[in-house]
């Protein structure tokens, strides 16, 4: 019996406006159900924290990710990988802390580090 996984949909959103932010959510939720994924909720962290390195939201769907990764596999969904940073570099430490919290990320885009997942976390 395949155990399915919990996906937590993360974005951030540095403007104002939110018609694209819906339909970056309404993306992954779609992509969650075609997968047969139970979806969690959404977290989006807003203007500067969208751009800091602390971001509260990302930081709190970490925590709930944490606790029911020794339940069942947990998946940070994003819509591409830039939403989760511009920088590869920035990028790379936020996969890193879903990779520490016992997760891992995969976008939209059919993309994933579930591979990588053992070395994101050291």
């Amino acid at each position: 019996m395949t155990i399915t996984p919990l996906v937590f949909i993360y974005d951030r959103n540095a403007t104002g406006s939110s018609a694209y932010l819906d339909m970056r959510i309404e993306g992954c939720r779609n992509y969650a159900a075609s997968r047969k994924w139970t979806v969690a909720d959404h977290w989006v962290d807003r203007g500067d924290d969208a751009l800091a390195d602390t971001r509260p939201q990302l930081s709190a769907l970490l925590e709930i990710l944490r606790r029911e990764a020794g339940i069942r596999p947990v998946i940070c969904l994003l819509h591409s990988w830039g939403r989760l940073a511009a920088d590869p570099v920035h990028r790379i430490a936020f996969q890193q802390r879903v990779a520490r919290a016992g997760g891992y990320c995969a976008t939209t885009f059919n993309e994933s580090d579930e591979l990588a997942h053992e070395a994101l976390a050291l």
